[in-house]
């Protein structure tokens, strides 16, 4: 079943430390955010191949946007 990892705040995506076609599972680390000078990593809620990073860093993303999308 493909599963989406969404963002939960707006924030700057600090690093990618996962990448498309890596096995992951459920409280890997996905990408690292920061906010207001504070790192928030981004953990998985499913086990899966990670299918796509929608994200970069640099990415600014809003709440709700797409980050990644494991199957």
């Amino acid at each position: 079943m493909t599963e989406q990892i969404r963002a939960e705040i707006v924030a700057n995506v600090m690093s990618v430390v996962a990448n498309a076609g890596d096995h992951i599972g459920e409280g890997d680390t996905v990408v690292i955010l920061e906010s207001m000078k504070m790192e928030i990593p981004v953990l998985s809620e499913f086990t899966g191949v990670l299918t796509s990073i929608a994200v970069k860093e640099g990415d600014i993303v809003q709440e709700h946007d797409l980050i990644a999308v494991v199957d």
